[in-house]
């Protein structure tokens, strides 16, 4: 059979098939929503602090574990946790037989001692005895002395004082109790001032001195401070490779010792797309901005980063030159048209 004869047919189906495909393209129907006017900002690089966020705590400047400095049973326990205390105040007695005993004793010695250094002292003036024998009873009463106020010092262990003014903010024994020389009785704090101890890696601490402020914020009390260092240790921890700083927190009734704070430390400048707050726009977990496209309003997903100064970084989602709408944003869809405002004049 010739192919003469499929020539015809081939063609035709040839020319049908490009018709079929040769659809003419829909224009894009014009948007049926309502123009928006819209200010808008070119989206340029900025110079910004890069910062670091240090974990630290807060304690009281004036604290305190009272120890015994004696042995002994506990007879007196006359404050209890979170009492307030005065200089001086009694926190606990120890019992002390033996070492009343032991006063007693030294109290004897000397009385007996300066009695015999006055018959001595009375027989020289006669000629009844020795220069080197009243020189020798001088000594023993200067000794017998010595170990009386000893004694007396002791003694005064046996009753525990506050050290100074503050707040028992742990209390370790209870009435009866027997306390060791060197056993931990109480914790207290004077609560009316108070610092921030953080950990500060030894690559910044070189740029921080005892006329540097940082801002400090105390989630707990919902706070941001600005705190001035106060301390700086000579030293690098070698097991964590930092240094610890201590900062002096103004007087403020919410802070408590103990809470958590977080401390803002600049570690040099960063070039970065920063953008108004105000243009960001939270929809469930995206954040969305819209760009000015055209005299349309493009809805575009970002990933954020820091907050400088009421403006927000972008890491992705935006590149510079990008117009973006910094009003409206609650009433924009995507592809809504925009009149752009510029110097109050729409374009």
């Amino acid at each position: 059979m010739s192919l003469k004869k499929y020539f015809p047919s081939l063609a035709i189906l040839t020319l049908f098939i490009i018709t079929g495909c040769s659809d003419p393209v829909e224009k894009p129907k014009p948007s049926s929503l309502s123009p928006v006017e819209a200010q808008v900002e070119t989206l340029a690089l900025s110079v910004v602090p890069v910062q670091i966020e240090l974990a630290g705590t807060l304690q009281a400047v004036e604290h305190a574990t009272i120890s015994s400095r004696v042995a002994g049973q506990v007879v007196k326990l006359p404050v209890k946790t979170g009492s307030q205390v005065k200089k001086g105040d009694l926190l606990a007695k120890i019992s002390a037989a033996e070492i009343n005993a032991r006063l007693r004793q030294a109290e004897i010695q000397l009385d007996q001692a300066q009695r015999n250094l006055a018959r001595e002292s009375a027989l020289l003036e006669v000629n009844a005895s020795t220069r080197e024998r009243v020189k020798t009873l001088k000594e023993q009463v200067q000794t017998s002395e010595a170990a009386f106020r000893e004694a007396q010092t002791i003694l005064g262990y046996t009753l525990i004082k506050a050290p100074f003014a503050g707040t028992i903010t742990e209390k370790l024994i209870e009435v009866g109790d027997l306390a060791s020389s060197g056993t931990p009785l109480f914790k207290l704090e004077n609560g009316t001032a108070l610092e921030v101890v953080i950990q500060v890696p030894e690559a910044q601490s070189h740029s921080l001195n005892l006329a540097s402020r940082l801002p400090v914020t105390v989630p707990a009390a919902g706070l941001t401070l600005d705190a001035q260092v106060r301390e700086i240790s000579p030293t690098v921890d070698p097991a964590s490779r930092t240094t610890q700083i201590k900062l002096m927190l103004p007087a403020v009734p919410e802070l408590r010792s103990g809470q958590f704070a977080r401390v803002a430390l600049v570690d040099g400048r960063a070039t970065t797309l920063m953008v108004n707050s105000s243009a960001l726009r939270q929809n469930g977990q995206m954040q969305q901005v819209f760009v000015a496209e055209q005299g349309t309003a493009r809805m575009r997903l970002v990933r954020t980063g820091a907050v400088v100064d009421g403006r927000i970084e972008i890491l992705s989602g935006l590149q510079a030159g990008d117009q973006i709408v910094i009003d409206v944003i609650e009433q924009l869809q995507d592809g809504q048209p925009l009149k752009v405002m510029t110097d109050g004049s729409a374009e």
